[in-house]
């Protein structure tokens, strides 16, 4: 199964409260933290939702 690796890139801070509850259920607390999860339609939805915030890529198992 492919892995992503995200990036938080700017703050969430002053964006609305559902982008800092997706950004916080991503895993991701500082700038530039990176973690790393499976690629699912789930957490791409959220990567989709927070795009401008996170930056995301693929890389192999």
């Amino acid at each position: 199964m492919a892995k992503l690796e995200i990036t938080l890139k700017k703050s969430p801070i002053g964006r609305p409260e559902d982008q800092k509850v997706t950004v916080k259920t991503l895993g991701l607390r500082k700038l530039n933290q990176t973690v790393v999860h499976n690629d699912t339609p789930q957490i791409r939805g959220m990567i989709n939702k927070v795009s401008h915030l996170v930056e995301a890529k693929e890389i192999e198992a």
